[in-house]
């Protein structure tokens, strides 16, 4: 059977673009590894109408929702690679199933290069966090770490003084000039060189001179890359970005092989909940354009 769009990636982005399309009553399947991006944090922050809900539930309530569509296919399970070309494409799975579609919208999400320090990725979307506008307000104005990855740190911690009193820890991964220091200061910032040696207790840095430093919450920037190279072995062009790689795409969320989409968090930056819903849902009614005219 040949679906009119296959989805690759069940998550908020690739959910948002289905019912579009499902909407149109248009065949679509939908085929998830389930493994969202913010599968570690227990509350989601910055979504219209769902602020402070678990983002679990949040999936949970929009998959059944799809699920009264009839034109609907979801498989659980993961794509491995993508062949073909506009009108004729397929999507070989894990057990080596051929699933056959006309469009494909890529909405596989992407991976967290997290800082190589002991502790970080336990704490990854508990008490560590990428975005102040998901995770700053629950804070409480408290004290807050920017433990630096690179130049684009310095605007992270330029930002974050709006949540709390800011230390920012630029742990060999940025050397400051004189101008960036200087604005730092005079943002009330607190300027870290020493080495970070792990990440303890809730939020705790461990400094290489011994001394041990509490906060409320701490924020970096992680490293991103699309979950899944699926796109690639299509012949989609990634592009680099200030916080990675992504999937390339126009204005009408096409990736460089026509018939081909990407949207969410694996092709625009920056990354949330309702930025990627809104990516999805323009995305979906793209691909129902190209299949109209």
């Amino acid at each position: 059977m040949q679906n009119d769009v296959i989805v690759v990636g069940g998550s908020y982005a690739g959910m948002a673009a289905a019912l579009q399309l499902l909407r149109a009553r248009r065949s679509v399947l939908v085929i998830d590894a389930g493994l969202r991006r913010n599968r570690f944090a227990s509350h989601s922050h910055g979504f219209l109408g769902q602020d402070g809900v678990d983002p679990a539930e949040i999936a949970a309530k929009a998959r059944a929702q799809l699920g009264a569509y009839p034109t609907l296919t979801w498989i659980d399970g993961h794509a491995e690679a993508a062949a073909g070309s506009k009108d004729a494409f397929t999507v070989t799975m894990a057990d080596g199933v051929r699933q056959e579609g006309r469009r494909l919208l890529f909405a596989v999400g992407v991976t967290d290069r997290l800082p190589e320090i002991d502790g970080v990725a336990e704490r990854w979307g508990r008490s560590i966090f990428h975005c102040p506008y998901c995770h700053g307000y629950e804070l409480d104005r408290g004290r807050i770490g920017v433990i630096a990855t690179g130049p684009m740190s310095v605007h992270q911690a330029q930002l974050i003084p709006e949540w709390g009193e800011v230390t920012f820890f630029t742990n060999g991964a940025v050397t400051l000039d004189e101008a960036a220091s200087g604005d730092l200061k005079a943002r009330g910032i607190t300027i870290e060189d020493t080495h970070i040696t792990r990440i303890e207790g809730h939020a705790d840095v461990l400094l290489a001179d011994g001394r041990s430093l509490s906060f409320a919450g701490l924020f970096t920037a992680s490293r991103n890359a699309p979950a899944t190279p699926i796109a690639a072995s299509l012949g989609c062009e990634i592009e680099e970005t200030p916080v990675g790689t992504q999937i390339r795409t126009d204005a009408a969320k096409e990736t460089t092989v026509p018939g081909a989409f990407a949207c969410g968090d694996a092709a625009r930056a920056p990354h949330s909940v309702s930025l990627a819903v809104g990516d999805g849902a323009w995305a979906g009614a793209q691909l129902h354009r190209s299949l109209v005219f």
